[in-house]
């Protein structure tokens, strides 16, 4: 009885191992295949920053990029939160908070980037974990399959009352230092979901960025 309650308990240990580490590897041989490493141009001005560590707390949208810039409050004050749907990732009608920090009440729509709809980029950060942990209605693991998303899946925003459609075009991954992609274009309107990469981990940082599309060609 001792053997055999023994090896269960190996073999229920390997078993919880395999099912942390087989989503990292599998996503590592994704990146290898399917991602690049982004080169960024015309860098940001930083300001002090916390380096990351295994102390800092990834549930606080302060913490995710080293060195992010305080960039200029945009909203209107009666308009602090809107939705975000992704029918590929089955999410329907997330909150989003303007300007927010506490990534396990909301996704955060980062402080004084471009409001949806508007021209500029508008930069959504989203907390994730193991992939067989997602949920679409838990915050902690709402963005855990965006590395499932492809070019051309669509994401629509709620804002103000009006829905705007924004077509995926690219995903890259950016380390923690790399603040370029939270800067602002203005020759179009542009989305912006981030979250930590590999799953379960806050290593790198996904990158998913789109378009959006005029109501002519949805």
């Amino acid at each position: 009885m001792v053997k055999v309650f023994s090896g269960l308990l190996v073999i229920i240990g390997l078993f919880l191992v395999s099912v942390a580490v087989w989503p990292v590897v599998s996503y590592e041989l994704f990146a290898l295949t399917s991602l690049r490493q982004k080169e960024l141009l015309s860098p940001l001005p930083q300001v002090a920053g916390t380096t990351a560590s295994s102390s800092t707390n990834l549930t606080r949208a302060r913490n995710w990029f080293v060195g992010a810039p305080e960039l200029k409050e945009e909203a209107p004050e009666n308009i602090r939160f809107y939705n975000v749907s992704i029918p590929k990732l089955k999410i329907e009608d997330a909150v989003a908070e303007i300007g927010g920090d506490d990534l396990s009440k909301s996704l955060i729509h980062y402080k004084g980037t471009a409001l949806p709809g508007r021209k500029g980029n508008t930069v959504i950060f989203g907390h994730s974990t193991l992939p067989f942990l997602f949920n679409p209605k838990n915050y902690l693991s709402i963005f855990s399959t965006l590395p499932t998303i492809k070019t051309g899946d669509e994401v629509k925003i709620n804002y103000d009352g009006i829905v705007y459609t924004y077509r995926i075009e690219e995903m890259f991954e950016v380390g923690p230092k790399d603040i370029q992609v939270l800067e602002q274009r203005y020759d179009d309107s542009y989305i912006t979901l981030i979250t930590c990469v590999p799953p379960g981990t806050y290593l790198k940082r996904l990158v998913v960025k789109g378009r959006l599309v005029p109501p002519e060609n949805l």
